[in-house]
């Protein structure tokens, strides 16, 4: 018998297993929904503590320190074991929550964000790398699905949350709550977690390209507080420059943030992840979502919360109706439209903003964005088969699939910090700042539909037989 099928939910969520779901499918959730509390809330923050010029950092710390962190949750793991991995997870979620809710003013607030950051990559990470250690082998694929479900729940949660927080106008208890989940799993970790072994790990750590991509992200922020003219222009041109010699970096490095494979001749891995990049960057207009539908539409807190997080709703429900698809000439159009329908959802957001709109503008505003939403979910699944598929060696390819989600969580963080560059071009008018935004989004997204192309090209060129994009 297949031991690997016989599992079912009632055994995964029963007496034995379900402590140990609970903490996978928890650290998820928390990092999840933690993305849209706050930008539901930042609004109320800087109305709070000041910081409006700050806005994109408070996003650009969090995924940054994500992206770090992400890096070294396999070297955690080995060496510390699971229990350690994830106390340690906890807490710096648990602390930089707690710093965030007693920041005086921005600054602090920030450096918050940013430990919450390095908590949140490693629970991301840990809820996948754990699934295989803590769960017998015939829960692994529902394990798998209920930690893959977290994200599409904290699209819900996270709003829900921020919105009814924010509709009080206070923040800082939301944050306090975050910190007693926190706490109450680090009790359950320590209770329920079975150990793992420790080992010396053989991965280094990619520090030069850490340090580049760091500053990369950190000079296009400092782009949106320098006076606007030729120091926005300069910071961001260094910025930039440094993106490209961190890409340079990877093609010759022992120590990389990439596969080694992504520069290889021939393979369209460098195209998967481009355009998987493109994509991810129309994540970046969510942290102002909020503030657009509570400045130009009057929205509620609540509502303008769950119009932030229209755009990561279309992205998880499209993406489960496009895995199923299996045709070579749909799964094409699929990866090529993805970046195409994102662009028309951001272009047609932009044309509809304006003071004061009617009750159908604002519902054709959560219509366009979720539009562009499942522009990302209909080309995601195949582009991570397409990643997997790039290559013939079974580890190599492992790697080029793991890649995914990095260059997703880069991309986020360079487009977060591009995004209050563009607001702040339209300031001091909100209607300007908005359409900055989503038009040079909207044009990026475009671009990404040529890198799709070449992917499908690709594939097509060296298979005689049905494309591995679609196994």
């Amino acid at each position: 018998m297949n031991t690997t099928t016989n599992g079912s939910w009632r055994e995964l969520l029963g007496r034995t297993y379900a402590p140990v779901a609970v903490v996978l499918a928890g650290g998820v959730l928390m990092e999840a929904s933690t993305v849209y509390l706050t930008t539901s809330l930042l609004p109320t923050i800087v109305g709070d503590i000041g910081g409006a010029g700050f806005y994109a950092w408070t996003m650009t710390a969090f995924l940054v320190a994500s992206v770090i962190s992400s890096m070294l949750v396999s070297r955690i793991l080995t060496t510390r074991g699971s229990m350690i991995a994830y106390l340690l997870a906890f807490g710096l979620f648990g602390l930089g929550s707690l710093i965030a809710a007693a920041s005086p003013g921005i600054g602090v607030f920030l450096a918050g964000r940013a430990v919450q950051g390095f908590g949140g990559g490693l629970l991301a990470g840990l809820g996948y790398a754990l699934i295989q250690r803590a769960l017998p082998e015939r829960l692994w694929a529902k394990g798998a699905a209920l930690v893959s479900a977290m994200w599409g729940v904290g699209n819900l949660v996270g709003p829900a949350a921020g919105g009814v927080f924010g509709q009080f106008g206070v923040w800082r208890p939301a944050f306090g709550l975050l910190v007693v989940l926190a706490a109450v799993l680090m009790i359950v970790v320590v209770r329920v977690l079975p150990r793992t072994e420790r080992s010396a790990s053989s991965s280094a750590v990619p520090g030069i390209s850490l340090v580049l991509l760091t500053s990369a992200v950190a000079m296009v922020s400092v782009a949106s507080i320098v006076p606007a003219g030729i120091a926005t222009a300069a910071t961001l041109i260094v910025g930039l420059g440094l993106g490209a010699v961190f890409v340079l970096h990877e093609r010759t490095a022992k120590a990389a943030v990439l596969p080694r494979v992504t520069f290889a001749p021939g393979t369209a891995l460098k195209w998967v992840y481009l355009t998987v990049g493109i994509l991810a960057f129309g994540i970046g207009t969510e942290a102002f979502i909020p503030l657009f539908g509570q400045e130009l539409g009057a929205l509620s807190p609540l509502l303008a919360g769950f119009l932030g997080a229209a755009l990561s709703l279309g992205w998880s429900l499209s993406q489960t109706v496009s895995a199923s698809a299996e045709r070579p000439a749909v799964v094409r159009r699929l990866v090529i439209g993805g970046p195409a329908l994102l662009a028309v959802g951001l272009a047609a957001y932009a044309v509809l903003q304006q003071s004061g709109p009617s009750v159908l503008v604002v519902v054709l505003w959560f219509v366009t964005l979720f539009a562009a939403g499942a522009g990302i979910g209909i080309a995601f699944p195949h582009l991570a088969v397409a990643a997997f598929s790039s290559v013939g060696d079974e580890e190599e390819a492992s790697k080029a699939s793991a890649g995914i989600n990095t260059v997703f969580l880069m991309a986020s963080a360079f487009s977060a910090a591009l995004a209050g560059v563009l607001v702040k071009l339209g300031e001091p008018s909100v209607l300007s700042s908005a359409r900055w935004l989503l038009f040079v989004f909207a044009a990026a997204a475009l671009i990404g539909a040529f890198p799709a192309w070449r992917i499908t090209r690709s594939r097509a060129a060296r298979q005689t037989e049905e494309p591995q994009l679609t196994h």
